[in-house]
């Protein structure tokens, strides 16, 4: 059960990062090399609890559909999405926003379990675990990029402070 875990320090306040970090519109935009694209449940906008959507995108030379969902969510602090269904066994992926100053620090911890058991597992250790830490950091990269020049305007018109629905909250699988 591979965990990949990565931190970026994003110059940025709090909320701005983790609403980037919740679009739909600026994860297809930071996703460009693997042809992401929303196709299903929400294909825009910002993802909130229970929301799902699906995505097409191709990874390792295949095009791959992947349905997620937001199981967890408490603005500003985190947000966990996890895999309805798709190319995985399971996964779950946790962002958690820490403000330090006009920084924020972002956790990204990637769980997943690969589907076929003894060789999935061999997949992870030689292909995919190295696979998705190089998309996460890429896709980390671009939201960083994004949030500290006024590019975030693009995909957040107007942030402000949380509404009554922006409460922490989880669903339960």
């Amino acid at each position: 059960m591979p965990t990949i875990e990565l931190i970026t320090s994003i110059d940025a306040p709090i909320e701005r990062v983790f609403d980037l970090c919740r679009s739909v519109d600026a994860h297809v935009a930071t996703a460009r090399g693997t042809g992401e694209r929303a196709i299903g449940g929400m294909t825009t906008g910002l993802l909130a609890l229970g929301d799902q959507v699906t995505w097409s995108a191709r990874h390792l030379g295949w095009r791959w559909q992947l349905t997620s969902r937001i199981t967890a969510f408490d603005r500003p602090r985190g947000f966990r999405d996890s895999m309805v269904s798709g190319p995985f066994r399971r996964f779950d992926h946790d962002h958690e926003f820490v403000p330090r100053g006009d920084t924020t620090v972002v956790r990204d911890v990637f769980d997943f379990t690969s589907p076929w058991g003894p060789l999935g597992r061999l997949a992870d250790a030689v292909v995919v675990t190295r696979h998705m830490r190089g998309f996460l950091l890429q896709r980390m990269r671009d939201i960083k990029q994004i949030a500290e020049s006024g590019d975030w305007r693009l995909y957040l018109p107007s942030v402000g402070p949380a509404s009554p629905g922006d409460a922490p909250q989880t669903v339960h699988r």
